[in-house]
């Protein structure tokens, strides 16, 4: 099973430190030492806030991922327990991003000084790869104040199925006086 990062609107401030470590886990600390217009901020996750909530919105790493499906190139690969783009191979298509059920594709200026045909930037896709290779998990969760992200593994949705069935059968079979 995939692994994925939940947000709990209930606790998100919307302070956006999420996105601020996850630039940093992809890109270094070079950047503090960059100056404001030197770097691109390209973080693999985007906060939402509305009247009534805020939450980051991140890839779901689905099992069967409609973005991987329908990349034409094979750019988006299932490495572990997450879905990850190769920005090497990506094509900028965008069609993993009409696919994506949750909108957590975006288009980004690729990295490696690779020009179009017609001397343009070349766009990649850009998503969230729970911080693939990085020892300590997802510097998203790592850094949140309010403790509202959280890494959901088989075991977390093994044990909330369990203690689901089990309330459910002791609501259903209480005796009731």
């Amino acid at each position: 099973m995939n692994y994925f990062v939940k947000g709990n609107p209930d606790l998100c401030i919307g302070c956006r430190t999420c996105m601020i470590s996850c630039v940093i886990a992809h890109e270094g600390e070079k950047i503090f030492q960059m100056n404001p217009g030197e770097y691109v901020f390209n973080p693999k996750l985007d906060i939402v806030k509305t009247a009534t909530i805020t939450v980051p919105v991140q890839c779901k790493h689905c099992e069967n991922p409609a973005c991987m499906n329908v990349c034409p190139v094979k750019a988006i690969k299932i490495i572990g327990c997450a879905v990850v783009v190769t920005p090497d191979k990506c094509i900028g298509c965008k069609t993993c991003m009409i696919a994506c059920p949750y909108g957590a594709i975006n288009m980004i200026k690729s990295s490696d000084g690779k020009k179009q045909i017609d001397n343009s930037e070349r766009m990649v896709a850009n998503k969230c790869d729970l911080c693939v290779g990085r020892e300590a998990g997802p510097a998203c969760i790592q850094v949140c104040p309010t403790a509202s992200l959280k890494l959901v593994t088989q075991e977390d949705v093994e044990s909330a199925i369990s203690s689901k069935r089990i309330a459910a059968a002791v609501s259903l079979y209480q005796v009731k006086d």
